[in-house]
């Protein structure tokens, strides 16, 4: 009888030792695909920036546009940027020149970071703890 109570009890200890070495694995993953997500949305956040100082400089004259650099470098900026900012720009009024897109876009982002590093990240790590 003591062997069957022994043998529960070990088999207790390593199915919650198993148990909790699942849940810091699972923190962790969520941590890493938290931080991946965020680096991804910072470095979009940059891309966007620098999509709106090229076309402001290619507007005005101030960069060569025949430069093949500069041709591939806008063409970067729209191949990236475009498929993001073409919806919004739908849903804006048209006031002429200004294009207010970008603005909406990065606070979009702003919006998508709050939301995950605020309420959704404490509540999933609160479901593995």
């Amino acid at each position: 009888m003591r062997l069957h109570t022994a043998l529960a009890r070990l088999i207790a200890n390593v199915y919650i030792s198993v148990n909790n070495e699942l849940e810091t694995v699972m923190a962790g993953i969520l941590g890493a695909i938290f931080l991946i997500l965020n680096m991804a949305l910072n470095l979009y956040w940059y891309v966007i920036i620098g999509s709106a100082i090229f076309s402001w400089l290619y507007a005005f004259n101030v960069i060569n546009s025949r430069n093949q650099f500069v041709s591939q470098l806008g063409m970067f900026f729209y191949n990236v940027t475009e498929p993001a900012l073409r919806p919004i720009r739908r849903f804006l009024p048209n006031l002429g020149g200004i294009d207010l897109s970008p603005i909406v876009l990065l606070l979009i982002i702003i919006f998508i970071q709050a939301i995950l590093n605020d309420p959704i990240r404490p509540f999933l790590f609160s479901l593995i703890a």
